[in-house]
């Protein structure tokens, strides 16, 4: 298979809930909520993607950074791109279910791992499909991470102790959930978390903590407070709250008062290997896609989600190659600059 056939099934199978435009910008979909769109009038999803791309790069070729190391240390686990599948769920009535959520997390767990990193499995009001998630880490060894939607604390707590129980990398939460359309529709309560609740959560468990939803420098000193060894930078894909500020314009302010602290994520809007080497001179360590691994998923299921991070691993080394970063260490502002 190539990336254009995989676009071409995807958006046959996702008719009507997915567009897979050549552009991937939230304009089409603008309110599509449950669907692939973003929140109201979609302004977060669109400014995620409009943010991003006025970062600019700096063309550089008088160097020696001729072989970049892609290598990203995810606690212990040696990944080949520091690019890792959101926690996606919802198959059914965000993406029209050609894929049960079984085939789809099945693809994307496995696509990653062929693609020599790792996925993240997510929550949702059905219990089952953080159950699917659990079932296909579990066949891998636990090699990938649980995301919990940010429900009562108890659910939380025993939803942890499943991911303990397949000896999953690491555990988190998406926080940036509390207030979740699809949520309530469901009649799942999810809402805010006082520091106290998150330290009891935290505490619970011996897995490396991810907050998920992280936006203002204020909560990244919090997820450090708290005990967290991982945030992202998210608002959710642009899904749960409408003119949201975009991801890329909030990471650098969160990445000098937490960097070097805690591990630094980020989300939203990341189409292309480029936007990968842009997110992390904006001071991110590594990042999660989304939208592209479910077209990855639904266009040629474990294959078409290793097609997609390959493309974007090829296109990051090769953006490391001309902007003259050795490693994902040497890649830092002043290989970019910012027009906003």
């Amino acid at each position: 298979m190539n990336i254009k056939e995989v676009r071409n099934i995807a958006r046959e199978k996702m008719k009507g809930y997915c567009r897979v435009c050549p552009v991937c910008n939230g304009v089409a979909c603008a309110g599509e909520v449950p669907g692939m769109g973003g929140s109201l009038t979609g302004s977060a999803f669109k400014s995620n993607v409009e943010d991003l791309r006025k970062v600019k790069l700096r063309l550089k070729t008088i160097h020696d950074a001729k072989n970049p190391d892609l290598n990203f240390d995810f606690f212990n686990t040696k990944l080949d791109t520091p690019i890792i599948s959101a926690p996606i769920t919802g198959t059914e009535f965000n993406m029209g279910g050609a894929l049960t959520e079984e085939e789809y997390i099945d693809s994307v767990v496995n696509g990653s791992l062929s693609a020599g990193t790792i996925a993240m499995i997510g929550d949702s009001a059905d219990p089952e499909l953080y159950d699917s998630g659990l079932d296909a880490l579990k066949k891998v060894d636990g090699k990938g991470v649980a995301i919990i939607k940010p429900k009562e604390n108890e659910i939380v707590i025993e939803a942890l102790r499943k991911a303990e129980n397949i000896n999953a990398i690491a555990a988190g939460m998406d926080i940036d959930g509390a207030g979740l359309i699809t949520m309530a529709l469901k009649g799942t309560p999810v809402g805010p978390k006082t520091v106290e609740e998150l330290k009891e959560i935290i505490s619970s468990t011996h897995l490396p903590f991810i907050l998920k939803g992280v936006m203002t420098k204020e909560e990244a000193l919090l997820a450090v407070e708290v005990g967290a060894k991982a945030i992202v930078v998210s608002n959710h894909g642009g899904r749960v709250l409408d003119h949201a500020e975009s991801t890329a314009k909030v990471l650098p302010e969160i990445a000098e008062a937490v960097k070097g602290k805690i591990m630094i994520l980020v989300d939203g809007g990341i189409r292309s290997g480029v936007d990968v080497f842009k997110m992390i001179a904006l001071g991110a360590d590594a990042v999660l896609i989304g939208r592209p691994v479910i077209i990855g998923a639904f266009g040629g299921y474990s294959e078409g989600v290793s097609l997609v991070i390959q493309e974007m691993k090829n296109q990051l080394l090769q953006t490391m190659i001309l902007t003259g970063a050795k490693d994902l260490t040497s890649i830092d502002k002043s290989m970019i600059s910012i027009e906003w």
